[in-house]
């Protein structure tokens, strides 16, 4: 990346947090939801009263609660959004006798902003055209739209190619939008693939877009918040596989909300003078560590490269240079069994 850092500051202080995560696990006192809504949202006080265990839907329910309460609106559109295509968000409740609706989002202060979550019909070109136009109208809002699947922008991939990923460089018209496509590569069959990160990346060119791939519920957090922090405004193409929503070593704390940046580039703190280093990105990162640990493997460092366009190329030369290692892998495919994970890392 060229010139001076683009990340924005987009931590928030420990009152903001503690402040918002009462509201956002606040459930009405007579609101009939759903037991295991209630249990869900028992579990989310937890994190904000111990500083602890902040998991990706929580981490992206605060970034939305941070914006909302700084003044500027989030509109979350496509199927399921409400509740999230893995029943991982339920950012509108309701009521199991009566079918009234509550949404905490929207209950945060009066001074706030809005929240506007929309389940569209599953009709991705139409769908995602109004929303790249509704971040061109209103560059202040943080516009995201959600695939059901991540293969079902395989419906609007004439809107992502001719004007999400050109629109600047075609017509000089600047879009944050930001594109959440839930599977990564955890593909269900034929008609519920994996949204491939090569296809977004073969669309990339002179910093058009980003692409990322996260691993940690601060990096989302921060990441979502740059989207609006800072004084430009880029898509975002952005992988949140199924599998980390729940993974128990994907948690993040309050300090990493607090103090943290989104990092393009997350080193391994956990390996001294490796004797290989291993670049990877998004959940293989957890299959590599697994392994590494049943198997004691002690010499080999794993990096994670979470912004994969722009690449985060003079990070990854530092790093290169720091640990001065013998051989360097980069670890892009999809191993078919754990044995290819032994094949990288031994």
């Amino acid at each position: 990346q060229k010139g001076k850092d683009k990340r924005g500051v987009t931590g928030v202080s420990i009152d903001t947090i503690k402040k918002i995560g009462k509201k956002i696990t606040h459930i009405p006192e007579n609101f009939n939801t759903h037991p295991t809504i209630r249990k869900i949202f028992e579990n989310k006080k937890k994190m904000f009263d111990t500083g602890k265990g902040f998991d990706f839907a929580t981490a992206e329910q605060l970034a939305f609660a941070t914006l909302l309460e700084e003044g500027t609106p989030v509109r979350l559109s496509g199927q399921d959004s409400g509740r999230g295509t893995f029943s991982q968000r339920h950012s509108v409740l309701r009521d199991q006798k009566n079918n009234t609706y509550y949404t905490p989002l929207n209950n945060i202060s009066k001074k706030q902003k809005k929240f506007e979550v929309i389940d569209s019909f599953l009709s991705e070109l139409g769908v995602l055209g109004f929303e790249y136009g509704y971040s061109l109208a209103d560059p202040n809002t943080l516009v995201l739209w959600e695939a059901q699947f991540g293969d079902f922008a395989n419906g609007a991939q004439i809107v992502i190619d001719q004007f999400i990923s050109s629109g600047e460089s075609k017509w000089g018209r600047a879009s944050g939008l930001v594109m959440l496509l839930p599977h990564g590569y955890e593909g269900q069959g034929a008609e519920h693939s994996s949204a491939r990160l090569e296809r977004y990346l073969q669309l990339c060119a002179k910093d058009n877009m980003f692409v990322a791939n996260c691993t940690t519920p601060a990096n989302l957090f921060h990441l979502l918040r740059r989207q609006i922090v800072t004084k430009y405004r880029k898509p975002l193409v952005l992988m949140t596989p199924k599998s980390l929503l729940r993974h128990p070593k994907v948690i993040s704390s309050k300090n990493d909300l607090i103090n943290g940046q989104f990092n393009p580039l997350i080193d391994d703190e956990n390996i001294e003078n490796p004797e290989k280093l291993v670049f990877c990105s998004g959940k293989f990162f957890y299959d590599l560590i697994d392994y590494r640990e049943k198997n004691k493997i002690k010499n080999v460092a794993i990096v994670r490269i979470e912004q994969l366009f722009p690449l985060p190329v003079k990070s990854i030369k530092k790093l290169m240079d720091k640990y001065n290692a013998k051989d360097v892998v980069w670890a892009q495919e999809e191993p078919r069994n754990m044995g290819a994970w032994g094949h990288i890392l031994m």
